[in-house]
């Protein structure tokens, strides 16, 4: 018999980490987190992350900024940004969306900037 563990996680009571997000389930080598309603402002200094991002828009737009791109993200579209790849995000109005990263972004700190 295989794994029968079971993780459900409630969103509205879920920890948020220092930049907003919301942590959701999050197993071993993959976790999720929310970006709920996040308000227009300029984009950050580019970052790289010790992870690989995927992401899913719910609601508003973006412009994601990476490696000298440019992508608009609005409702239904989804995103990669590679794990190492320098990246910000310059969200344009208000701004829902759900991330999947590989390893977990929580774990050993790595999205506390």
């Amino acid at each position: 018999m295989g794994d029968t563990t079971v993780t459900k996680v409630d969103s509205s009571s879920s920890p948020i980490g220092k930049l907003g997000q919301k942590y959701l389930a999050s197993g071993k080598s993959l976790a999720m987190r929310l970006w709920e309603n996040e308000q227009p402002a300029q984009a950050k200094e580019p970052q790289t992350r010790d992870y690989e991002t995927v992401g899913y828009v719910i609601k508003g737009r973006a412009e994601l900024h990476l490696e000298g791109q440019m992508v608009l993200l609005e409702k239904g579209d989804s995103w990669v940004v590679p794990r190492g790849a320098s990246h910000t995000y310059k969200i344009l109005e208000s701004f829902t969306a759900v991330e999947a990263t590989h390893p977990p972004a929580h774990v050993h700190g790595r999205d506390e900037e």
